[in-house]
């Protein structure tokens, strides 16, 4: 078969809440290594959060991070698309006046307020856990930042009219829990592949992506074959050109089977 680069998303897609990857999708990945194709993440995490060691141990040969907005081959970084500072802080003060409660997402660092994300918050206890030193204050680094998109908390705020504010710079994606990705205008995921695909010289039609949300959507329309996890939203799935059984029950096992690039 000829050569075919293969994109994953992580959450829902290679792990679920817990970071729990089933053995099959491990295995899955090394072999269609093993047969001469690529494989890369694809994800909406920046870069600073893309760093579990069993995820990355099970060995790819780069990662499309922060949906598009960088791009990483054999371990150094080949593109990145940084925020200007003015843009950010615009953003977050914007953000701030509808009632959104930003975090900053970029290839070294995240950057999140304590008193936004509280001790109750559940994913702010998880970026403390997992990020140690690469989680830094929105206030403390004001000015500072290094950043390629940002995630805003949605919930009791006034969305549609901070959206109309900022439609002119950015690209949105709305996800079912309360949440709002903001990436510069012109990126998804499918961009990201465009641009491995550009570097690497390979034909869009010899790609493959694995996803299971929104802010998946870019990447299954853009590849050569979108595959959809069975436990995905429904809009991912409408996007895809195949969905195949959910994580838990070999999902990336039986697509690559399926489409025998395993």
């Amino acid at each position: 078969m000829k050569k075919k680069a293969v994109f994953f998303d992580i959450d829902g897609t290679l792990w679920d809440i817990d970071n729990y990857i089933p053995d099959s999708t491990k295995q899955a990945i090394q072999k269609l290594r093993a047969n001469g194709h690529l494989a890369f993440l694809c994800s909406g995490r920046c870069r600073a959060y893309i760093q579990n060691p069993e995820l990355l141990g099970i060995g790819f040969d780069g990662i499309v991070a922060g949906c598009g907005t960088l791009v990483e081959y054999n371990g150094e970084t080949v593109f990145y698309k940084k925020l200007k500072t003015a843009l950010l802080e615009r953003t977050i003060l914007t953000a701030r006046r509808y009632g959104l409660r930003p975090i900053l997402e970029g290839d070294r660092y995240i950057y999140m307020d304590d008193d936004e994300f509280g001790p109750e918050n559940g994913f702010g206890q998880k970026l403390r856990a997992e990020l140690g030193t690469r989680l830094q204050t929105i206030a403390g680094c004001w000015g500072r930042w290094e950043a390629s998109k940002i995630a805003c908390a949605t919930e009791n705020s006034d969305l549609d009219a901070c959206l109309a504010e900022l439609a002119d710079d950015y690209e949105f994606m709305i996800h079912d829990e309360p949440v709002l990705e903001m990436v510069p205008k012109g990126f998804h995921k499918g961009t990201g592949i465009a641009r491995v695909c550009e570097l690497l010289h390979l034909d869009m039609a010899d790609t493959f992506a694995f996803g299971d949300s929104a802010n998946d959507v870019g990447m299954l329309q853009a590849a050569g074959v979108g595959v959809a996890m069975g436990n995905g939203s429904d809009a991912a799935k409408k996007a895809a050109d195949y969905v195949t059984a959910d994580l838990y029950k070999d999902g990336i096992w039986k697509a690559c089977r399926h489409f025998e690039l395993i």
